[in-house]
């Protein structure tokens, strides 16, 4: 007898709980301002494309914003939790979905431990620059797990308006210090305009590096779509939430590095960059230009900061395992939601504990929080979703071709989405070609060594796993990627408590 499409009842995440204020504060600070440029702008500018980093920023921002055009367009018309997982699914396929929902758990499952490592490290240094206390990293790593588990459990909002508060606080302190810059007529070479001049962006030591680092700095902006269900009017706020995320995070990454810059002079910056303590290319223009209490408060905010964005990569990570878990893949219960709060408790706790696992593991091993821990993770989740992020261009494409000729057109569906995906398999291949000197004293750890094995391993498992899905369980096989939320149906009642399941 054959297996009976249905589909299943699901819990749902509590709906109407952010706006599109919200939304963006949650991919900016996956996007993390602070920990991105101190951590990738010395390297951009130290060894990569130099005092051209500003111009790498702007083609970066250039090559995402096309790429989002598509990205938005299917966010217009598919409400899921999984965002690259449903998308990919209904646009390739759902043997490509499901491989690409194994990558994007995947990605934002290490992405979490990877930041708890930088947090640890920043927090270590900080306390005992400023304090005279030294502790092991762990236990500052211990208490960001155990916070983030806290705030996980209550609903979005919660979530939503403590990075609030943290973003705005280390967006300020960036945008004071470039300020300062400008107002004070920069450095030693005044406002030079040749780190923003395009051409420079592929130009220096390694430009393909400083290329790399600069797109590295938005990972985490696609995360909008996974909160279309818990927010209010989906259709019109997540498009407009990514949008913003790119494009502002561009603008600002584009003013800061080159402001960056010209405090420092276009030599001074390099030597900076290159020096034993490369965060002097920020601290030295905020002294210089602000004062000294600037560089502590600067210290802190790479300490909120860096917790910001963990804190969202969770979030990112339990809405990816709660997708797939209502779907009945890996564990149902993953799927359940909390019963007041409407957040995915369950999928949160398998989080907390494969984060917990992955820093316990370095720790145990006596790796290094930022060298091995942030570093490794970073690159191996960083590879998994640049991979998911071109399927997901070229879904854009398959999905349009054959739904909604009424949305059809020859830019934003066709052309654009095409455009992102070369423009995101030209950024795997920097990741690919740069990754030993991206690791840095990493590389020559096993774990950095198996990167590229995990990464495949995972994507032909999801392959596999679709695959057999398809012979033996065809039931199955047709609910992947499939349970969306329709807007109309779903938010009926006004509360959206009910849990309505729509497959597209």
């Amino acid at each position: 007898m054959p297996e009976q499409r249905t589909t299943p009842e699901v819990h749902r995440l509590k709906a109407n709980s952010v706006g599109v204020v919200g939304v963006v504060f949650m991919a900016v600070a996956t996007a993390a301002p602070i920990t991105a440029m101190t951590g990738n702008l010395p390297i951009a500018v130290g060894t990569g494309n130099g005092t051209g980093a500003p111009a790498g920023y702007l083609f970066a921002t250039l090559v995402l914003t096309v790429f989002s055009v598509g990205y938005v367009a299917m966010a217009k018309r598919i409400t899921a939790a999984g965002a690259f997982y449903g998308y990919i699914s209904h646009g390739l396929g759902r043997v490509a979905g499901m491989a690409s929902g194994m990558l994007a758990v995947l990605a934002y499952v290490v992405f979490e431990a990877s930041i708890v490592g930088v947090f640890a490290y920043f927090a270590r240094t900080t306390v005992l620059d400023q304090l005279g206390v030294g502790l092991p990293w762990v236990l500052y790593a211990a208490g960001m797990l155990a916070v983030t588990a806290v705030l996980s459990y209550f609903d979005i909002n919660l979530t939503a308006k403590a990075l609030g508060v943290m973003l705005v606080a280390e967006i300020a302190v960036l945008f004071a210090v470039a300020t300062a810059v400008l107002i004070h007529g920069g450095g030693p070479d005044g406002i030079p305009a040749a780190p923003v001049d395009p051409s420079n962006a592929f130009t220096g030591t390694s430009a393909g590096l400083g290329l790399f680092f600069a797109f590295w700095s938005w990972v985490g902006f696609e995360s909008t779509a996974m909160y279309g269900e818990e927010s209010r009017d989906p259709k019109r706020v997540i498009p407009r939430a990514t949008l913003v995320s790119v494009v502002g995070v561009g603008l600002f990454y584009i003013y800061v590095s080159w402001m960056t810059i010209a405090g420092n002079g276009l030599a001074g910056s390099v030597e900076a960059a290159r020096s034993a303590d490369p965060l002097d290319l920020f601290f030295d223009p905020a002294h210089r230009f602000i004062g000294a209490w600037a560089v502590d408060a600067f210290q802190w905010l790479l300490i909120t900061g860096s917790f910001a964005c963990g804190m969202a990569f969770h979030q990112c990570a339990a809405r990816y395992l709660y997708a797939i878990g209502r779907e009945g893949f890996l564990h149902p219960a993953l799927g359940r939601t909390h019963p007041a709060h409407g957040s995915p408790y369950i999928a949160s706790y398998a989080q907390s504990v494969i984060a917990v696992a992955l820093v316990a593991a370095f720790w145990l091993t006596g790796q290094d929080p930022y060298a091995d821990l942030y570093t490794v993770l970073a690159i191996l989740g960083t590879m998994a979703i640049l991979i998911v992020q071109t399927l997901c261009s070229f879904a854009v494409i398959g999905y349009f071709r054959h739904n909604h000729p009424e949305d059809r057109h020859w830019f934003r569906t066709l052309l654009a989405p095409l455009l992102g995906g070369i423009g995101m398999i030209a950024v795997v291949v920097l990741l690919v070609v740069n990754m030993d000197t991206a690791a840095g004293t990493a590389a020559d750890s096993l774990l950095f060594k198996a990167v590229p094995w995990i990464v495949g391993a995972v994507f032909l498992g999801g392959l596999g796993l679709g695959l057999y899905l398809r012979v033996r369980h065809p039931g199955r096989y047709e609910i992947i990627g499939r349970i969306v939320l329709d807007d109309a149906a779903e938010r009926a009642d006004g509360d959206g408590q009910q849990p309505v399941a729509v497959r597209s």
